[in-house]
C-alpha cells in the first residue's frame, strides 16, 4: 500500500481535551453567532481549533443540514458524539443552548420594549444583510474543498447552482429540491465510489 501524496494528505486535526472544553467551545461559538453561525462555526472549528478539515466540515455540514433541527446544533451533536460518545453530544448541545437561551430571553424582553421604534427595525434589517454576506463569504471560502469531493468540482458546482435557481428564482419547496437534487448527488457519489 502506498502512502498518500502530499497533495491528497489532509492536515492533522486536533481534538477537544475534555467535556468541559467541548462545552465551553460550543458556548463561545454559539454566543458569537447572531444572525447565522455558518461563518463562525467554520472559522472556529476548522481554522482556529482544527477539530475538522475543510473537507470534513463540508461533508458534516451537509449531513447536519438534512437532519431535522438547527444545522449548527446537529453539527455540534455529531462532533461531541465523535469524540466523547453520548456524553460529548450532550455537552456540545448544552454548550450551544444554555447561555444563548439566557441571552435570547433577555433580548426578547428588551425588544418588547422597543419593537415599534423604526431605528430598531432598520438595525435588524441591516443585520440580516450582514448575515447574508457572511454566509456567502464562507461558501466561497469553502469552494476549494469541493475539489477533493468524490463527485468532482463541475458536478458539485452544477448541483449548487441548480439548488440556488430552484429555491431562489423558481421558489420551489426546499423538501422537493432536497429530494430531487440530493438524490442526484447521492446517486452520482455512489456510482463514483462503487468498485
Amino acid at each position: 500500500m502506498q502512502p498518500p501524496s502530499d497533495a491528497l494528505a489532509a492536515p492533522p486535526t486536533a481534538r477537544p481535551h475534555s467535556l468541559t472544553d467541548l462545552f465551553v467551545s460550543f458556548t463561545v461559538l454559539a454566543l458569537q453567532g447572531f444572525g447565522g453561525v455558518l461563518a463562525v462555526v467554520q472559522r472556529e472549528l476548522v481554522e482556529k481549533k482544527r477539530w475538522m478539515t475543510k473537507e470534513e466540515f463540508v461533508e458534516e455540514w451537509a449531513v447536519a443540514q438534512i437532519m431535522p433541527g438547527p444545522n449548527v446544533i446537529n453539527l455540534g451533536i455529531m462532533i461531541g458524539a465523535r469524540y466523547f460518545g453520548l456524553r460529548g453530544a450532550l455537552a456540545a448541545l448544552a454548550g450551544m443552548l444554555t447561555f444563548p437561551l439566557l441571552v435570547v430571553l433577555a433580548l426578547a424582553l428588551v425588544y418588547a420594549q422597543f419593537a415599534s421604534n423604526p431605528h430598531v427595525a432598520g438595525a435588524l434589517r441591516g443585520m440580516g444583510a450582514v448575515a447574508a454576506g457572511l454566509i456567502t463569504a464562507t461558501g466561497l471560502k469553502l469552494l476549494p474543498a469541493l475539489r477533493r469531493n468524490v463527485m468532482g468540482l463541475p458536478l458539485c458546482t452544477a448541483l449548487g447552482i441548480a439548488s440556488f435557481v430552484a429555491i431562489a428564482w423558481l421558489k420551489l419547496p426546499l423538501a422537493w429540491v432536497l429530494v430531487a437534487l440530493g438524490g442526484i448527488g447521492c446517486v452520482a457519489a455512489f456510482r463514483k465510489l462503487a468498485p
